[in-house]
């Protein structure tokens, strides 16, 4: 089984926030996949889904971002899951123009406050994490996370999100990060690097015995 997480905060003042893409990306991946995100377990909310022939937990935490560690680590426990391997967290990101995104495999937290949560409850900071820019801020940080974007932003914003979740974009089984996601990111190409393709596998891992 694998998880993939997006962050955000739980209130509908907060819908279409800047903060709240990750859940944007999910509810837009639940959409493709036929999956409701309404049941309310591991401190979010989460639905259970098929992506080719793996199983999939769509996980939305309840807990504010800023303790979203606290969600990502019951899901983790509850089904046993390798961070490294079987975790795949979608977040905002202020240094990434909007409709760009940033893949990594590993990787600190970058002053974002879910992602240092999450690092923090998981003990680890080796899981994979698409990035999804949101625009530099230009004055107030927690102003700038929390408003919603321009109108023309959000037309890049919404054509990004539906190419993120596409759900035939998820070959779970075995998955470059240039095919995890499309070429096309809203109106800007996706910058990777091809000389060092991180593998968002989708694989069954090797579990220690009783585990």
């Amino acid at each position: 089984m694998y998880a993939i997480v997006g962050l955000g905060n739980p209130d509908k003042k907060y819908d279409k926030t800047r903060h709240n893409i990750g859940f944007d990306v999910i509810d837009e991946l639940a959409s493709q996949m036929g999956v409701q995100v309404n049941t309310r377990r591991h401190k979010a909310l989460c639905g259970i889904g098929m992506i080719g022939n793996e199983k999939v937990i769509l996980v939305k935490p309840q807990t504010y971002m800023n303790n979203s560690g606290e969600s990502v680590r019951e899901v983790m426990d509850f089904y046993k899951l390798d961070p490294q391997q079987e975790i795949i967290i979608i977040a905002d990101d202020i240094s990434l123009d909007v409709g760009k995104i940033r893949i990594r495999a590993k990787g600190s937290a970058g002053g974002h406050n879910g992602l240092k949560s999450i690092i923090a409850h998981t003990g680890t900071q080796n899981f994979k994490r698409i990035k999804v820019g949101v625009g530099e801020n230009q004055g107030d940080l927690v102003n700038h996370v929390l408003g919603k974007f321009g109108s023309k932003e959000r037309k890049i914003v919404d054509e990004a999100v539906r190419n993120a979740a596409s759900a035939k974009n998820y070959s779970i089984k075995s998955v470059r990060c240039q095919d995890f996601f499309p070429k096309r990111f809203g109106a800007t190409p996706i910058p990777i690097n091809t000389s060092r393709q991180i593998r968002l596998t989708i694989r069954p891992a090797v579990r220690p015995a009783g585990r």
